[in-house]
């Protein structure tokens, strides 16, 4: 499992007071920042002081369109998106983080022998994609028309697989592969099963309260992000890094960041 050292100079991050939205991920170059710096940003409240052996690079998070914000007040209910004639259409499971502290946790899960046969096909599939090192393995997998992956919490103007290497800090794309990879070496959670939502979802982060994290379940989330990605992620009060979705019919439901 690799440390998240990384720099991706075509990812940045807008909060709306402590809000993040990351509805549109556009594929411009623009220099990295760390999340506290994007542009547009309101201030955040400084982090706790990290450890001076901890030297590594922010999240790659993408850019967000100031106008794409949805107010905390004025979100949509869960599966009634009530979005306007010009916003994508957005599975309220992909565009927010599932955590909800007066909830009881779902399960973390590690077994993948627990998930149904076609998620378990998938997975399998994605991960040798990623091992390959070639970002074209992920064109099937992707899929076309309505049944595409969604990459993107706005949306995508042409190639799929061109939008995605652009996300990269590398022009093959292979640093976006090694981020799905270790997503998907976590461990998951099932999510609204029995319902038309159902679905499997890595990193188990996603469900969880960051504030209620053990050590030992800490421990696992610093081995995607940073300890300051970290306390900034608390003050938002969700886990908003890329995470992976699959159906229970096996279809590759999203690969997205933000909120």
């Amino acid at each position: 499992m690799m440390r998240a050292q990384r720099l991706l100079p075509t990812l940045g991050l807008v909060f709306g007071g402590a809000l993040l939205s990351s509805t549109a991920l556009v594929c411009v170059s623009v220099p990295a920042f760390a999340l506290s710096e994007l542009p547009n940003a309101a201030p955040l409240e400084e982090p706790a002081a990290e450890s001076p052996s901890i030297q590594r690079a922010p999240l790659p998070l993408p850019n967000a369109d100031e106008g794409d914000t949805i107010a905390p007040d004025t979100q949509p209910e869960q599966g009634t998106p009530e979005l306007g004639d010009d916003e994508p259409q957005i599975s309220p499971s992909a565009a927010h983080p599932r955590a909800d502290p007066d909830s009881p946790p779902p399960e973390i899960l590690y077994d993948l022998q627990r998930l149904p046969e076609p998620v378990k096909r998938m997975h399998q599939l994605i991960v040798e994609a990623c091992k390959s090192g070639d970002l074209e393995k992920l064109r099937p997998l992707i899929g076309t028309g309505d049944s595409q992956t969604q990459l993107t919490l706005g949306e995508i103007d042409g190639d799929p697989i061109d939008f995605i290497r652009q996300l990269a800090g590398d022009d093959q794309g292979q640093e976006i592969l090694a981020i799905l990879e270790e997503i998907l070496e976590a461990g998951y959670v099932h999510l609204d099963a029995g319902t038309p939502e159902e679905l499997y979802v890595w990193p188990y982060f996603f469900a969880l309260p960051l504030d209620k994290l053990t050590p030992p379940q800490r421990v696992e989330l610093f081995r995607i992000v940073t300890a300051g990605d970290f306390e900034e992620m608390k003050s938002i009060g969700a886990y908003i890094f890329y995470r992976v979705a699959i159906t229970p019919e096996g279809r590759w439901s999203f690969f997205v960041a933000g909120e």
